[in-house]
Protein backbone atom coordinates (compact mmCIF):
# COMPACT_ATOMS: atom_id res chain seq x y z
CA UNK A 1 0.00 0.00 0.00
CA UNK A 2 1.17 3.19 -0.76
CA UNK A 3 0.35 6.27 1.70
CA UNK A 4 0.71 9.96 1.21
CA UNK A 5 1.18 12.30 4.18
CA UNK A 6 1.01 16.25 3.65
CA UNK A 7 2.13 17.03 7.67
CA UNK A 8 3.85 19.36 9.74
CA UNK A 9 6.86 17.81 10.64
CA UNK A 10 8.75 14.05 10.92
CA UNK A 11 11.85 15.33 10.20
CA UNK A 12 12.50 16.99 13.66
CA UNK A 13 11.13 16.66 17.23
CA UNK A 14 11.82 19.91 17.87
CA UNK A 15 8.67 21.19 20.42
CA UNK A 16 6.77 18.82 18.88
CA UNK A 17 5.07 15.37 19.45
CA UNK A 18 4.13 14.96 15.83
CA UNK A 19 7.97 13.53 14.88
CA UNK A 20 8.35 10.89 17.19
CA UNK A 21 4.87 9.61 16.37
CA UNK A 22 5.33 9.58 12.76
CA UNK A 23 8.79 8.01 12.51
CA UNK A 24 7.05 4.75 14.74
CA UNK A 25 4.62 4.44 12.65
CA UNK A 26 6.47 4.92 9.36
CA UNK A 27 8.59 1.97 10.93
CA UNK A 28 6.24 -0.39 11.73
CA UNK A 29 4.30 0.40 8.11
CA UNK A 30 7.41 -0.09 6.12
CA UNK A 31 8.23 -3.39 7.91
CA UNK A 32 4.60 -4.51 7.15
CA UNK A 33 5.38 -3.93 3.03
CA UNK A 34 3.55 -0.12 3.17
CA UNK A 35 5.37 2.71 2.00
CA UNK A 36 4.76 6.21 3.11
CA UNK A 37 5.78 9.49 1.27
CA UNK A 38 5.58 12.26 3.73
CA UNK A 39 5.57 15.88 2.97
CA UNK A 40 6.76 18.79 4.79
CA UNK A 41 7.37 21.94 4.44
CA UNK A 42 11.27 23.39 5.41
CA UNK A 43 10.83 25.51 7.75
CA UNK A 44 13.68 27.55 9.37
CA UNK A 45 12.91 26.41 13.28
CA UNK A 46 13.01 22.95 11.70
CA UNK A 47 15.67 22.83 9.97
CA UNK A 48 17.78 24.67 12.81
CA UNK A 49 16.83 21.03 14.87
CA UNK A 50 16.52 18.67 12.15
CA UNK A 51 17.03 15.11 13.90
CA UNK A 52 15.90 12.98 10.51
CA UNK A 53 17.28 13.39 7.54
CA UNK A 54 15.27 10.22 5.84
CA UNK A 55 12.54 7.92 6.18
CA UNK A 56 14.28 4.47 6.05
CA UNK A 57 11.42 2.27 4.02
CA UNK A 58 9.54 5.69 3.30
CA UNK A 59 10.69 8.62 1.28
CA UNK A 60 10.44 12.65 2.77
CA UNK A 61 10.33 15.43 0.57
CA UNK A 62 11.09 18.62 1.69
CA UNK A 63 10.18 21.80 0.20
CA UNK A 64 10.13 25.79 0.53
CA UNK A 65 7.56 26.70 -1.47
CA UNK A 66 4.05 25.08 -2.25
CA UNK A 67 3.93 25.86 -5.55
CA UNK A 68 7.41 24.30 -6.72
CA UNK A 69 6.24 20.62 -5.62
CA UNK A 70 2.03 21.00 -6.39
CA UNK A 71 2.79 19.30 -9.64
CA UNK A 72 4.60 16.45 -7.65
CA UNK A 73 1.99 16.51 -4.58
CA UNK A 74 -0.73 15.29 -7.49
CA UNK A 75 1.05 13.00 -8.84
CA UNK A 76 1.89 11.18 -5.38
CA UNK A 77 -1.55 11.58 -4.69
CA UNK A 78 -2.66 9.96 -7.61
CA UNK A 79 -1.02 7.12 -7.42
CA UNK A 80 -1.70 6.60 -4.00
CA UNK A 81 -4.13 4.12 -2.17
CA UNK A 82 -4.32 6.57 0.79
CA UNK A 83 -3.52 10.06 0.67
CA UNK A 84 -3.85 11.93 4.43
CA UNK A 85 -3.88 15.56 5.39
CA UNK A 86 -2.91 16.15 9.30
CA UNK A 87 -3.31 19.27 11.85
CA UNK A 88 -1.00 21.88 11.60
CA UNK A 89 0.47 20.78 8.22
CA UNK A 90 1.54 24.65 7.12
CA UNK A 91 0.06 23.84 3.47
CA UNK A 92 -3.41 22.27 4.81
CA UNK A 93 -5.77 23.46 2.76
CA UNK A 94 -4.27 23.42 -0.93
CA UNK A 95 -3.26 19.88 0.14
CA UNK A 96 -6.66 19.27 0.94
CA UNK A 97 -7.62 20.37 -2.29
CA UNK A 98 -5.51 17.86 -3.57
CA UNK A 99 -6.64 15.06 -1.70
CA UNK A 100 -10.26 15.67 -2.36
CA UNK A 101 -9.30 15.87 -6.01
CA UNK A 102 -8.07 12.39 -5.98
CA UNK A 103 -9.21 8.66 -6.20
CA UNK A 104 -7.19 7.73 -3.32
CA UNK A 105 -9.02 7.07 0.49
CA UNK A 106 -8.69 10.80 1.87
CA UNK A 107 -7.78 10.55 5.10
CA UNK A 108 -7.92 13.50 7.62
CA UNK A 109 -5.29 12.79 11.26
CA UNK A 110 -6.35 15.33 13.94
CA UNK A 111 -3.56 15.29 16.42
CA UNK A 112 -4.29 18.04 18.13
CA UNK A 113 -8.11 17.64 17.94
CA UNK A 114 -8.56 19.26 21.46
CA UNK A 115 -6.79 22.41 19.98
CA UNK A 116 -8.64 22.14 16.93
CA UNK A 117 -12.09 22.15 19.08
CA UNK A 118 -11.29 25.01 21.52
CA UNK A 119 -10.22 27.33 18.38
CA UNK A 120 -13.16 26.33 16.51
CA UNK A 121 -15.74 27.23 19.60
CA UNK A 122 -13.59 30.53 20.27
CA UNK A 123 -14.17 31.70 16.59
CA UNK A 124 -10.36 31.86 15.75
CA UNK A 125 -8.82 30.72 12.93
CA UNK A 126 -7.97 27.18 12.49
CA UNK A 127 -5.57 27.38 9.76
CA UNK A 128 -5.49 23.84 8.69
CA UNK A 129 -9.10 23.81 7.71
CA UNK A 130 -11.00 25.11 5.10
CA UNK A 131 -14.58 26.07 5.08
CA UNK A 132 -16.35 22.70 4.70
CA UNK A 133 -14.58 21.42 7.67
CA UNK A 134 -13.89 18.04 7.31
CA UNK A 135 -17.36 17.12 5.24
CA UNK A 136 -15.14 15.62 2.35
CA UNK A 137 -12.91 12.80 4.04
CA UNK A 138 -13.83 9.40 3.76
CA UNK A 139 -12.09 9.04 7.29
CA UNK A 140 -11.47 11.03 9.64
CA UNK A 141 -8.55 9.83 12.59
CA UNK A 142 -8.61 11.83 15.78
CA UNK A 143 -5.33 11.77 18.68
CA UNK A 144 -7.98 12.31 21.32
CA UNK A 145 -11.10 9.80 21.60
CA UNK A 146 -14.53 10.27 24.34
CA UNK A 147 -16.41 13.07 23.29
CA UNK A 148 -14.05 14.88 20.88
CA UNK A 149 -15.54 12.21 18.47
CA UNK A 150 -18.82 13.59 18.51
CA UNK A 151 -17.87 17.00 18.24
CA UNK A 152 -15.51 16.73 14.97
CA UNK A 153 -18.94 14.63 13.39
CA UNK A 154 -21.09 17.95 15.20
CA UNK A 155 -18.81 20.34 14.53
CA UNK A 156 -16.87 20.26 11.14
CA UNK A 157 -18.90 17.58 9.35
CA UNK A 158 -17.03 14.33 9.57
CA UNK A 159 -18.43 11.15 8.47
CA UNK A 160 -16.52 8.30 9.86
CA UNK A 161 -14.11 8.97 12.75
CA UNK A 162 -11.99 6.84 14.92
CA UNK A 163 -9.42 7.38 17.87
CA UNK A 164 -5.61 6.31 16.83
CA UNK A 165 -4.14 7.12 19.76
CA UNK A 166 0.08 7.82 20.49
CA UNK A 167 2.16 4.88 20.89
CA UNK A 168 5.69 3.84 21.48
CA UNK A 169 8.72 2.35 19.34
CA UNK A 170 10.02 -0.56 21.46
CA UNK A 171 13.06 -0.60 19.63
CA UNK A 172 13.90 2.97 19.89
CA UNK A 173 12.11 3.67 23.48
CA UNK A 174 13.43 0.80 25.84
CA UNK A 175 15.36 0.63 29.25
CA UNK A 176 19.36 1.67 29.03
CA UNK A 177 22.06 2.27 31.78
CA UNK A 178 21.10 5.49 33.23
CA UNK A 179 23.87 8.21 32.25
CA UNK A 180 25.04 10.59 35.32
CA UNK A 181 24.45 14.01 34.21
CA UNK A 182 20.34 12.81 33.81
CA UNK A 183 20.45 11.21 36.92
CA UNK A 184 17.35 12.61 39.36
CA UNK A 185 14.67 11.44 41.87
CA UNK A 186 12.07 13.24 39.14
CA UNK A 187 11.56 14.27 35.91
CA UNK A 188 9.83 16.20 33.58
CA UNK A 189 10.29 16.11 30.08
CA UNK A 190 7.71 18.32 27.94
CA UNK A 191 7.91 21.39 25.44
CA UNK A 192 7.43 24.57 27.84
CA UNK A 193 3.56 25.72 27.46
CA UNK A 194 1.88 28.20 29.22
CA UNK A 195 -1.61 26.16 29.84
CA UNK A 196 0.21 23.82 31.74
CA UNK A 197 2.59 25.79 34.20
CA UNK A 198 0.18 25.81 36.88
CA UNK A 199 0.15 22.39 37.07
CA UNK A 200 4.02 22.18 36.77
CA UNK A 201 4.12 24.61 39.34
CA UNK A 202 2.37 22.90 42.08
CA UNK A 203 3.25 19.17 40.91
CA UNK A 204 6.94 19.34 40.04
CA UNK A 205 8.42 23.13 41.29
CA UNK A 206 6.51 23.12 44.67
CA UNK A 207 7.68 19.27 45.45
CA UNK A 208 11.18 20.31 44.73
CA UNK A 209 11.09 23.79 46.61
CA UNK A 210 10.19 20.92 50.08
CA UNK A 211 12.98 18.42 48.96
CA UNK A 212 15.91 20.53 48.44
CA UNK A 213 18.26 17.68 48.92
CA UNK A 214 16.63 15.58 46.48
CA UNK A 215 17.46 16.04 42.74
CA UNK A 216 14.96 17.59 39.94
CA UNK A 217 15.16 17.73 35.80
CA UNK A 218 13.58 18.80 33.30
CA UNK A 219 14.02 18.24 29.75
CA UNK A 220 12.19 20.46 27.12
CA UNK A 221 12.78 22.93 24.42
CA UNK A 222 10.86 26.78 24.82
CA UNK A 223 11.42 27.33 28.31
CA UNK A 224 11.56 31.01 29.71
CA UNK A 225 14.10 32.94 31.46
CA UNK A 226 11.01 34.09 33.98
CA UNK A 227 10.70 30.43 34.74
CA UNK A 228 10.36 29.52 38.36
CA UNK A 229 13.88 27.61 38.93
CA UNK A 230 15.58 26.31 42.56
CA UNK A 231 18.68 25.05 42.92
CA UNK A 232 18.21 21.32 42.77
CA UNK A 233 16.19 21.27 39.33
CA UNK A 234 18.34 21.01 36.47
CA UNK A 235 17.48 21.56 33.18
CA UNK A 236 18.09 19.73 29.68
CA UNK A 237 17.07 22.07 26.77
CA UNK A 238 15.57 20.01 24.24
CA UNK A 239 16.73 16.38 23.90
CA UNK A 240 15.89 14.43 20.63
CA UNK A 241 14.18 11.48 20.74
CA UNK A 242 17.22 9.03 20.49
CA UNK A 243 18.21 10.91 24.17
CA UNK A 244 14.69 9.94 25.41
CA UNK A 245 15.52 6.72 26.91
CA UNK A 246 18.78 7.58 28.88
CA UNK A 247 16.37 10.48 30.06
CA UNK A 248 13.62 7.95 31.32
CA UNK A 249 15.85 5.49 32.89
CA UNK A 250 18.00 7.35 34.95
CA UNK A 251 14.93 8.96 36.44
CA UNK A 252 13.34 7.31 39.79
CA UNK A 253 10.24 8.86 38.81
CA UNK A 254 8.95 10.49 35.72
CA UNK A 255 5.70 13.32 35.91
CA UNK A 256 3.10 13.86 33.14
CA UNK A 257 1.66 17.32 32.76
CA UNK A 258 -1.19 17.58 30.31
CA UNK A 259 -2.10 20.22 28.72
CA UNK A 260 -5.61 22.26 29.71
CA UNK A 261 -7.24 21.59 26.41
CA UNK A 262 -6.28 17.73 26.46
CA UNK A 263 -7.00 17.45 30.03
CA UNK A 264 -10.34 19.25 30.15
CA UNK A 265 -11.45 16.84 26.86
CA UNK A 266 -9.47 13.98 28.71
CA UNK A 267 -8.81 10.65 26.46
CA UNK A 268 -5.62 11.96 25.24
CA UNK A 269 -2.69 10.31 26.63
CA UNK A 270 0.77 11.88 25.66
CA UNK A 271 2.75 10.02 23.88
CA UNK A 272 5.73 10.40 26.86
CA UNK A 273 3.66 8.17 29.21
CA UNK A 274 4.27 5.64 26.73
CA UNK A 275 8.04 6.18 26.34
CA UNK A 276 8.59 6.37 29.84
CA UNK A 277 6.65 3.14 30.47
CA UNK A 278 9.13 1.53 27.50
CA UNK A 279 11.61 2.67 29.70
CA UNK A 280 10.77 1.10 32.43
CA UNK A 281 10.79 4.22 34.80
CA UNK A 282 7.65 4.60 37.41
CA UNK A 283 5.03 7.15 36.10
CA UNK A 284 3.21 9.53 37.93
CA UNK A 285 0.45 11.86 36.21
CA UNK A 286 -2.22 14.61 36.67
CA UNK A 287 -5.72 12.97 36.05
CA UNK A 288 -8.01 13.26 33.03
CA UNK A 289 -10.76 11.72 31.97
CA UNK A 290 -10.04 8.38 30.30
CA UNK A 291 -6.49 7.98 32.20
CA UNK A 292 -7.56 4.49 33.36
CA UNK A 293 -8.40 3.33 29.98
CA UNK A 294 -4.95 2.71 29.20
CA UNK A 295 -3.01 2.43 32.94
CA UNK A 296 -4.94 1.53 35.93
CA UNK A 297 -3.88 4.28 38.61
CA UNK A 298 -2.42 2.88 41.54
CA UNK A 299 -1.13 -0.36 39.86
CA UNK A 300 0.10 0.81 36.67
CA UNK A 301 0.87 4.73 37.12
CA UNK A 302 0.45 7.08 40.34
CA UNK A 303 -1.60 10.12 40.09
CA UNK A 304 -1.46 13.23 41.84
CA UNK A 305 -3.60 16.16 42.03
CA UNK A 306 -1.43 17.83 44.64
CA UNK A 307 2.38 18.79 45.27
CA UNK A 308 1.47 16.30 48.91
CA UNK A 309 0.75 13.65 46.34
CA UNK A 310 4.32 14.13 44.36
CA UNK A 311 5.80 13.90 47.16
CA UNK A 312 4.02 10.91 48.99
CA UNK A 313 5.09 9.51 45.34
CA UNK A 314 8.73 10.31 45.92
CA UNK A 315 8.49 8.55 49.24
CA UNK A 316 7.67 5.33 47.70
CA UNK A 317 10.31 2.25 48.46
CA UNK A 318 11.87 1.25 45.32
CA UNK A 319 10.62 -2.11 45.50
CA UNK A 320 7.22 -0.47 44.80
CA UNK A 321 8.22 1.91 41.99
CA UNK A 322 9.45 -0.83 40.59
CA UNK A 323 6.48 -3.16 40.29
CA UNK A 324 4.42 -0.21 39.08
CA UNK A 325 6.88 0.76 36.22
CA UNK A 326 7.11 -3.12 35.42
CA UNK A 327 3.18 -3.65 34.83
CA UNK A 328 3.05 -0.02 33.06
CA UNK A 329 5.68 -1.66 30.70
CA UNK A 330 3.91 -5.17 30.58
CA UNK A 331 0.79 -3.12 29.21
CA UNK A 332 2.39 -0.81 26.74
CA UNK A 333 4.48 -3.70 24.98
CA UNK A 334 0.75 -5.70 24.55
CA UNK A 335 -1.27 -2.46 24.17
CA UNK A 336 0.31 0.34 23.01
CA UNK A 337 3.03 -0.06 20.55
CA UNK A 338 3.76 1.81 17.08
CA UNK A 339 3.16 -1.64 15.31
CA UNK A 340 -0.08 -1.91 17.25
CA UNK A 341 -1.36 0.67 15.94
CA UNK A 342 -0.53 0.86 12.91
CA UNK A 343 -2.42 -2.92 12.67
CA UNK A 344 -5.35 -0.40 13.61
CA UNK A 345 -4.56 2.12 11.25
CA UNK A 346 -4.33 -0.24 8.28
CA UNK A 347 -7.94 -1.85 9.74
CA UNK A 348 -9.72 1.88 9.88
CA UNK A 349 -8.37 2.04 6.11
CA UNK A 350 -9.93 -0.58 5.47
CA UNK A 351 -13.42 -0.53 6.78
CA UNK A 352 -13.28 3.07 5.35
CA UNK A 353 -12.98 1.92 1.85
CA UNK A 354 -15.78 -0.65 2.13
CA UNK A 355 -18.07 2.10 2.33
CA UNK A 356 -19.12 5.93 3.80
CA UNK A 357 -20.24 5.64 7.91
CA UNK A 358 -23.39 8.12 6.85
CA UNK A 359 -24.50 10.58 5.05
CA UNK A 360 -21.66 13.66 4.81
CA UNK A 361 -22.96 16.45 6.67
CA UNK A 362 -22.74 19.66 4.24
CA UNK A 363 -21.78 22.41 6.28
CA UNK A 364 -19.62 26.00 5.80
CA UNK A 365 -17.92 26.89 8.98
CA UNK A 366 -17.89 30.54 10.37
CA UNK A 367 -14.50 31.07 11.73
CA UNK A 368 -12.52 34.01 11.92
CA UNK A 369 -9.23 34.14 9.42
Amino acid sequence: MKIVVFGLTVSSSWGNGHATLWRGLIRALAKAGHHVTFFERDVPYYAENRDLSEIPGGELVLYSDWDEIRSRAEGEVASADVAMVTSYCPDGLPATDIVLAGRALRVFYDLDTPVTLSRLKAGEGVAYLGPHGLTGFDLVLSYTGGDALEQLKSLLGAGRVAPLYGHVDPDIHHPVQPVGPYANDLSYLGTYSEDRQQALVELFIEPARARPEQRFLIGGAQYPQSFPWSKNIYFVRHLPPPEHPAFFSSSRLTLNVTRSAMAGMGWCPSGRLFEAAACGVPMLSDWWEGLDAFFQPGRDILVCRTRDDTIAALDLGDDELKRIANRARERVLTEHTSEKRAEEMLALFDEAAGGPAGEEQALTLDMAP
